[in-house]
């Protein structure tokens, strides 16, 4: 009953870190001070990847690479934000799945050991008291 519900959950969260990602992103563009950090953050981003698609290109890298204006960067930047936000819910859930199903998994093992200790120890009973009737019997 508790793993349906624990997906479930999951599920509801990943789903729900959409919408809040869309409005991180609206809010994200109206600060001014957030909105700096963003916009250096876009630019930064915008000659990082132009250089590596440039690399992979064969193209010149040694070029000027003209920076996105305020807009385009703040929305860049924020769409990145958002799809970090949603990426991290993804991965946030996946580990607590890791966890849980690695939990299931070392109490079955215990269980699994618990079950051969008791099958050696049955098994070993009866030869034990075989010894004790033949061994006298043999010498």
């Amino acid at each position: 009953m508790v793993l349906p519900l624990l997906k479930l959950g999951t599920l509801a969260l990943k789903t729900l870190s959409k919408p809040i990602a869309s409005r991180l992103k609206a809010e994200a563009g109206k600060h001014p001070k957030f909105r700096n950090i963003i916009v250096n953050m876009a630019q930064a981003n915008h000659r990082i990847t132009t250089t590596m698609q440039r690399r992979i290109y064969g193209h010149a890298t040694d070029v000027e690479i003209r920076p996105l204006n305020e807009e385009k960067a703040v929305q860049a930047a924020v769409d990145l934000l958002g799809e970090f936000f949603v990426f991290s819910v993804a991965v946030v859930a996946l580990f607590f799945e890791v966890q849980r199903n690695s939990r299931s998994e070392a109490r079955k093992e215990e269980l699994r050991k618990k079950e051969l200790e008791d099958n050696v120890q049955l098994f070993s009973f009866p030869l034990y008291n075989y010894r004790q009737v033949f061994d006298p019997l043999i010498v």
